[in-house]
Parts: structure tokens; sequence; C-alpha cells
């Protein structure tokens, strides 16, 4: 039986999820004959790697630092990626064709749907690096008023105010150290590292609205479990995750994971297996 081979790239890249996730939604839709791999990968290795690919390959999911890297190399991207410059998702084609996407925005947008929150008046982002960019483009399609963007530098204001520009969004920046007021938006993602938003679970408002927390390990994280305290309802990198990569099956494989569930699963016993 010959094997139809996918991988996510990155570097660092021994800590990811994917394989797990992408091998879950094979088992469930009975592709024996599919694998899923990591490399660790980093942008000067790339062109090369793209190069030796042969035709027993379907797809590739990308992280950093490859994201915009990986972009010149394409055939075409999708209008989403394009929209924020970054692609997470190469889908090889039977005719030799390397179209690139972004899976992150819809995932997004998803994962909260799917905690049912279509719509809101206003929202928060925590940060300014990649992952806002594709927040604030996430937040496009279901904010209907105004973005504030939390930022630690002049610099990461400006970015962000750009980013808005160009997704035609209403974005308003802030200095981080007022952070604390972000929390009473009634949607607040935040795509800071880890520990760097810790100081603010001591302000989280009694009956806080969403929080999107994208980071996944440790989890829950001091602002997470803060908010969940307080009724607040919670979303993790794991639901990011899940709902981005369910749709980077799909193109890969041209078939529709069924019900999330095992996918989360495999995801949650991973992270335990990990502590």
């Amino acid at each position: 039986m010959s094997r139809i081979r996918a991988a996510v790239l990155g570097s660092p890249i021994e800590h990811s999820l994917s394989p797990v996730l992408h091998r879950a939604a094979y088992r469930e839709l009975g592709l024996a004959d599919w694998s899923y791999d990591r490399f660790d990968l980093g942008e000067a290795a790339l062109a090369d790697f793209m190069a030796g690919l042969g035709p027993e390959w379907a797809g590739l999911s990308l992280t950093m630092p490859l994201k915009r890297a990986v972009i010149p190399l394409l055939d075409a991207i999708s209008d989403t990626a394009a929209s924020v410059e970054a692609v997470n998702t190469v889908v090889l084609t039977a005719d030799g064709r390397r179209l690139g996407d972004n899976t992150d925005i819809p995932g997004i947008i998803a994962a909260l749907h799917e905690r049912g929150v279509d719509k809101v008046d206003s929202a928060a982002i925590l940060g300014a690096g990649a992952t806002a960019s594709s927040a604030l483009a996430a937040l496009g399609r279901i904010c209907t008023g105004e973005v504030t963007a939390y930022v630690r530098s002049r610099a990461r204001a400006d970015e962000m105010l750009r980013w808005g520009e160009r997704l035609g969004v209403a974005v308003r920046t802030a200095d981080w150290a007022d952070a604390s007021r972000a929390l009473t938006a009634p949607l607040v993602i935040a795509t800071t590292p880890a520990g760097a938003a810790d100081r603010l679970a001591a302000d989280v408002p009694d009956a806080p609205g969403t929080l999107f927390d994208v980071l996944y390990d440790p989890w829950p994280t001091p602002l997470a479990a803060a908010w969940s305290a307080r009724g607040g309802r919670l979303l993790g990198g794991l639901d990011l995750l899940v709902h981005q990569a369910v749709l980077q099956v799909e193109q890969m494989t041209g078939r529709t994971p069924g019900p999330l569930a095992a996918m989360r699963a495999a995801g949650e016993a991973a992270l335990r297996a990990r502590h």
C-alpha cells in the first residue's frame, strides 16, 4: 500500500500538537494509508525541503518562522492568507501545484461560533505579534465596533494600526500598562507569550464576557483560571488548534472529519501526558 504523506514544519517543533490532531482525524476517517510527521526546519532550509517533495505528499502545516517565508515558494495563496501575509497550510495538488491558505483566521471564528459567540460590538486584543494579526482579521468578520489592542511599544502600536487599516477594522491602541482595562470588553483575545498576561488574573471583573487565550501549554493560564472562576466564557489554544486542524485535514484529504471530539480528546491526552 502506497502511503500519502503530510507534515508540520517549523522551529522549534518538538512540542507541536499537530501530529496528534491530524493522526486522530485520519483514524476517524479510516485513512490508514496517510501519515503525518514533523520536521524541525528554519527559513534557510525551507526551499530545499519543498523542492524535494515527491508525488506522495498531500500537504503541509506551517508554524513559525515559516508562515511568511513559504509564500514565494507557492503557486497561489488564498485571499485569507494574503490579508495577513501568513500561510499555515499548503496543499500539494495532483497536478503539482502548491496552494497556500491560512486556517488560523477561520479557526478562530469557528471556535468562537462553537461557544455561541457570533457577533460582538467591541473587542480587545492583548499583544501585537503574528497571532494578533490573525485575531484582528477574525474580529473583522464578527466585531461590529472598535477593537482595542494593548501593546508594549510605539512600534507595535503602529503595526496594529497598519493591520487594522489593511483589514478594514477600526483599531485603537493602548499601552500595555493599562491592559487590565481590556478585561471589561465583551470579547478578549490574549495572544501574548506564556507568563506575559499572568498579572492580569487579579483584575478579572465580576461576570466577565469571553476570553480566548491562545496558549495551551501550560493550561489553564492564571488569567484563564481566574476568568473561569468568575463565570466567564473561556476558550484556549487547543480550541484554536483543533478547529484550524479540521480545516487543514479537509483541504489536504478532501474529506471532512466527523465530530471534533476525537481530535480534541487526543490533544487533551497528549497535554496530560506532558505533565
